[in-house]
């Protein structure tokens, strides 16, 4: 690993002022560096984070990406990191062209770091610096400490997705965000899903229901929507005032590692300090990945969006337009088996620009259904690259998709959900078109986001020798075979009883392949003492 050349730094320099002048926001420090593939293989398991702490699992992954590369060679481009100053790699396998095209990529990502609010809370933070301070101090606790460091650092990495991520994301000082939910957003985002428990389809029609009202008369639309909610639902105003009632105490963070960190009798002895120093390194390393992790399609989506309009602009693609279109097409290509980040990412980002252009994001084009009228509305507004914009400053990657994911999208890009089922005449697996729906799409997108598990703690019945865990169920049941190692380090961190009230599956009956399987709901209850698991059902 070695620092860009000064040539290279100038030609990358040049790309900056290009990449400002069309809007782009960022610091003016950046460091490159030129990396091998073995390189690239020893930093993919620390997050590409080379100051991170060590850890053996970061050994044995290494040691698969190096057979793996043995195998089957490829030739990662490059890879940025959201640290102050912005660092990037670069393979030492890449030509000058290809370097000044990717560093258009990463420009994308350094602007998408520094302005999308998931990542507000690293901007002020140095997180490699942070990284090598926490590296050298569980260096010092292992020579003192041994395998136990490993082992607490284990046990710690089995809660790191369940971190107050969004807790921590706003600002402790900002009231009015920690507030209850207004009356209609208490009625469209908790009575109908929990306590009228109606479907989405349902759900929908009240949505329309309330923008007719709003669109005819935005100041009395409020009041007369709630005369008939009223109606309907005559114990609404009831549970909305006991819900209100009960204030901030419904929104408590949902961060086990915290919760532990300040609750633990056993953390708090004097001797265990060391231990709470390791909780907070593995807590801090998830916050900062979290951004990260919620943003992957539409921060790759918006890199790759700016690494084709700038470098297609710059007059140093002469002579290389073939090889970029081979190499921009492998990158950008849409799979239809599987989800490519960067595909997707960009025809969203390319489709919000065309939809502001046109004046579509207004609500009278969303309400039309004639397939010929929507084509051809076009406001002619040319506002694209501001939504674009507004879309790298404020979302996340369930937002987008949640929002754009529509038809016309499907149909334009000709997307498709795929099934898998038996081939009794061939004895085979087969792969086949199961729908063409905008919302059957969304929903296998949406599923293969980033969603931990809902897990809080029940304090009317945690103690000091035993900690209450409740998994609230959104529809997955939790690896079980992740419980017991899971729980077993709870329970030393905790120092006692650790019991823990989920929800399973239980299969009904064996449907065909191409049919949804019907499950049975059984709450259970899992109770980790003395290193030994036992479950009830309740």
């Amino acid at each position: 690993m070695e620092i860009i050349d000064q040539r290279t730094k100038a030609i990358m320099e040049a790309c900056k002022v290009r990449a400002r002048d069309a809007g782009l926001q960022f610091d003016n420090e950046s460091l490159e560096y030129i990396v091998t593939n073995r390189d690239l293989i020893e930093l993919s398991p620390k997050g590409m984070i080379p100051t991170l702490y060590d850890y053996w699992v970061n050994d044995v992954e290494v040691i698969k990406g190096t057979e793996r590369y043995r195998l089957y060679p490829t030739n990662p481009y490059e890879t940025v990191i959201n640290s102050r100053p912005a660092i990037s790699f670069y393979n030492d396998n890449n030509p000058d062209w290809l370097n000044i095209m990717i560093f258009y990529h990463v420009l994308g990502h350094i602007d998408f770091f520094q302005n999308n609010m998931l990542f507000s809370n690293t901007w002020n933070d140095d997180f490699v610096g942070q990284a090598l301070a926490d590296k050298r101090l569980i260096t010092s606790l292992r020579s003192e400490h041994g395998r136990w460091v490993d082992y607490i650092i284990e046990f710690c990495r089995g809660l790191d997705n369940i971190v107050g991520y969004f807790d921590a994301l706003v600002d402790q000082n900002e009231v009015e965000l920690k507030r209850p939910p207004s009356k209609i957003d208490y009625y469209f985002d908790i009575f109908l899903q929990e306590e009228a428990k109606l479907s989405h389809s349902r759900i929908y029609q009240e949505v329309d229901r309330y923008n007719e009202l709003y669109e005819e008369n935005p100041d009395l639309a409020e009041a007369a929507f709630f005369t008939d909610v009223r109606k309907k639902y005559p114990e609404f105003i009831t549970k909305y005032d006991k819900y209100q009632s009960q204030g901030l105490s419904r929104l408590k963070p949902i961060d086990l590692l915290e919760y532990i960190r300040d609750n633990s009798k056993f953390l708090a002895a004097e001797d265990n300090g060391w231990i709470k120093s390791i909780l907070n390194i593995v807590r801090n390393t998830a916050l900062y990945f979290g951004p990260q992790i919620r943003s992957k399609i539409l921060n790759e989506g918006w890199a790759s969006y700016w690494h084709d309009e700038l470098f297609c602009k710059d007059d140093r693609i002469k002579g290389h337009e073939i090889a970029y279109a081979k190499t921009n097409a492998m990158v950008t290509s849409i799979d239809r088996v599987g989800l490519n980040p960067y595909a997707i990412g960009l025809r969203l980002v390319r489709h919000v620009e065309e939809l502001a252009d046109k004046g579509k994001l207004r609500y009278d084009f969303q309400k039309m259904h004639n397939i010929r009228a929507r084509e051809d509305y076009d406001l002619h507004t040319h506002s694209g690259k501001e939504a674009i914009f507004e879309l790298r400053g404020k979302f996340s990657d369930f937002m987008m998709i949640n929002t754009f994911i529509d038809q016309d999208f499907i149909d334009h890009h000709g997307l498709f959900v795929v099934g898998k089922r038996v081939n009794q005449q061939r004895q085979t697996y087969e792969y086949y078109v199961k729908s063409r729906r905008a919302e059957d799409y969304k929903q296998m997108l949406l599923e293969w986001l980033y969603h931990p598990p809902f897990i809080t703690v029940d304090e009317s019945k945690t103690s000091e020798t035993n900690l209450f865990l409740t998994h609230k169920f959104e529809g997955k049941e939790l690896f079980k075979s992740y419980i017991s190692h899971t729980l077993l380090g709870i329970e030393y961190l905790w120092g006692g009883q650790v019991q823990l009230e989920t929800t399973e599956l239980i299969p009904r009956k064996q449907n065909a392949d191409d049919v949804a399987p019907e499950y049975d709901y059984q709450r259970v209850l899992y109770t980790m003492k003395d290193r030994k698991l036992a479950k009830v059902n309740l």
